[in-house]
């Protein structure tokens, strides 16, 4: 029985120094200072940033519009008969006042000599009464009913020399002609469209800004602006705008006036559009990726003592690659442009100054 309490008890002599001498081991690894295990502070995190500074920013807001005609009319004639005369080619200018179509007019010009003998009848008996009345053979009362039959036949041959006129249709302005859908010898209707006329130099755009813009156009703004069919790009200018906001959508409608000597711009044609707005003075501008929206606004992360630090800030206008900051930055802040997704407050930064 000894026996077996000496064996055991050399047994637990012999645990109870292996497991002294491995906490001994570990102890003098840990205290090495150069195992393979150990961990120091995080690498700083390579990122890009700009410098904040002030500039004058030039507010250009990108929307689209519709060419039109600056003027524009569809002919058509205010009394029904034949055409008799088509006094104008497809497709060509004609000049104000210009004859461009003819309504026959034969009942119209007897009716008016018929009225015009009449007339010049009533005339002479008129004088008649009135060297009467003069000489007291007739009544004020007669010489009276004489005028007034001179006056009724004056106003009806009037009405028949404008009837005749309505048979004769002049261009209203000078412009281009369409292309006619009538004929000579056709008989014509005032619901009868002859052709369009449009006048194209100078050109109107129509366009549309959101409401928020209203306050920072002004006539005679400057706008830029191309075409479907054409890289070119147009000029023109703000000459008119519409009094009130359009309560469906939002918007306050505008037109520009722009010149077009060649007749490359065509009314109906779509135009991509750049209008000017009024220019900022001493506006702070970050690149978009700077910004990190967030549930109550935006944020941007700042470097200070080589560290990342968040801050919120208030933005206004936004361009395809800038964005204006009204609040929250100030001059010569360090803002982090490149790794916002990776970045988290008070992490270790690196920052390469890139140009704005």
């Amino acid at each position: 029985m000894k026996l077996k309490y000496i064996i055991y008890l050399l047994i637990a002599i012999a645990m109870a120094y292996f497991v002294y001498y491995r906490i001994s081991a570990n102890q003098k690894i840990a205290g090495s200072g150069g195992g393979k295990d150990k961990k120091g502070p995080p690498p700083s995190l390579n990122v890009n940033g700009i410098v904040v500074s002030t500039g004058n920013f030039i507010n250009d807001l990108g929307i689209t519009g519709a060419i039109e005609a600056n003027e524009s009319i569809a002919l058509q004639s205010e009394v029904s008969g034949l055409i008799t005369g088509i006094y104008f080619k497809e497709g060509s200018n004609v000049n104000k006042g210009a004859l461009l179509l003819k309504i026959n007019d034969r009942d119209i010009q007897a009716q008016l000599q018929q009225a015009r003998t009449k007339e010049k009848l009533s005339s002479t008996n008129e004088d008649r009464a009135k060297q009467l009345l003069q000489k007291g053979a007739i009544s004020q009362e007669e010489y009276d009913t004489s005028l007034a039959d001179l006056l009724s036949l004056r106003a009806q041959t009037q009405l028949i020399r404008a009837q005749l006129a309505k048979t004769s249709i002049y261009a209203p302005f000078s412009g281009k002609i369409g292309l006619r859908s009538v004929s000579t010898g056709e008989y014509i209707t005032p619901s009868k469209v002859i052709a369009n006329l449009m006048s194209i130099n100078p050109i109107k755009i129509r366009f549309s800004v959101p409401e928020k813009y209203a306050g920072q156009i002004q006539v005679d703004s400057p706008i830029s602006f191309k075409t479907s069919s054409s890289s070119k790009v147009y000029t023109g200018k703000v000459f008119a705008i519409e009094p009130g906001i359009n309560t469906q959508t939002r918007t306050l409608q505008l037109r520009a006036v722009a010149p077009n000597p060649n007749m490359e711009l065509l009314p109906g044609a779509f135009a991509t559009i750049e209008l000017s707005l009024n220019t900022l003075q001493d506006a702070i501008l970050i690149p978009n990726e700077a910004i990190i929206p967030v549930l109550k606004g935006k944020t941007v992360y700042i470097s200070k003592n080589g560290k990342a630090v968040q801050v919120p800030v208030q933005a206004s206008t936004r361009t395809a690659e800038n964005i204006v900051i009204t609040s929250g930055l100030k001059v010569g802040d360090t803002v982090l442009t490149t790794g916002a997704m990776a970045l988290k407050p008070d992490a270790a930064v690196k920052v390469t100054i890139v140009k704005n």
